[in-house]
């Protein structure tokens, strides 16, 4: 059975609207239009009447609030914009390809930029100025395509003196695309076990 949604009251509609934001951040007002079976304007006015900013800006008010910033190398060294970091913890960033990162005659992003994503997302979780890959055992789940944006995940499995264990999980939409598990060196020689309390992969 296909729901006739243009029709449900415009108050109960913003709701669900909002739901829908707030269920998934990185949802663009293409896919919302689908999903609602409204008109890009409908959903654009929508928003301007809930409050809630464009994708751009609700992604750079994210990274705004990322509880950490990264030690390991600068931001712009990272792959992807990183919109939620915690050191020795979590973070996540996101990547959209572009006609520069895929071959010209597929489409088909490079695999060297997904790996890239997740690789700089493990090195910058670490809290340390001093953070190497010293292994990685990746695994490239599809193929990526141009258009579509990648969600990392990467998440500290277990900390100790000189080395952390990072697990990476990328996403486009509900999909996981590339999944890497890394071994990073780092300086520092008092750290402790840990990473067991944020082992969930969402």
């Amino acid at each position: 059975m296909v729901l006739v949604i243009e029709r449900i009251p415009k108050r109960q509609r913003q709701q669900q609207l909002a739901k829908a934001i707030e269920e998934n951040p990185f949802i663009t007002d293409e896919e919302l239009t689908r999903l609602f079976q409204v008109s890009i304007q409908t959903i654009r006015l929508d928003r301007l009447e809930l409050g809630i900013p464009e994708l751009r800006e609700r992604m750079k008010m994210m990274a705004e609030q990322s509880y950490d910033q990264v030690r390991s190398l600068p931001l712009h060294e990272v792959i992807g914009d990183v919109i939620d970091l915690q050191l020795d913890k979590s973070g996540i960033s996101i990547f959209e390809i572009k006609e520069e990162h895929v071959f010209s005659r597929t489409k088909i992003a490079r695999g060297h930029h997904i790996f890239s994503q997740a690789n700089s997302l493990a090195v910058a979780l670490i809290n340390d100025q001093v953070a190497l890959t010293a292994a990685a055992d990746i695994r490239f789940v599809r193929q990526v395509r141009l258009g579509e944006k990648c969600i990392a995940k990467a998440y500290v499995r277990s900390i100790s003196k000189g080395k952390a264990k990072v697990e990476v999980f990328t996403y486009v939409g509900d999909e996981v695309v590339f999944q890497g598990n890394f071994i990073i060196y780092h300086s520092k020689k008092d750290r402790s076990e840990g990473g067991g309390a944020h082992a969930d992969r969402d």
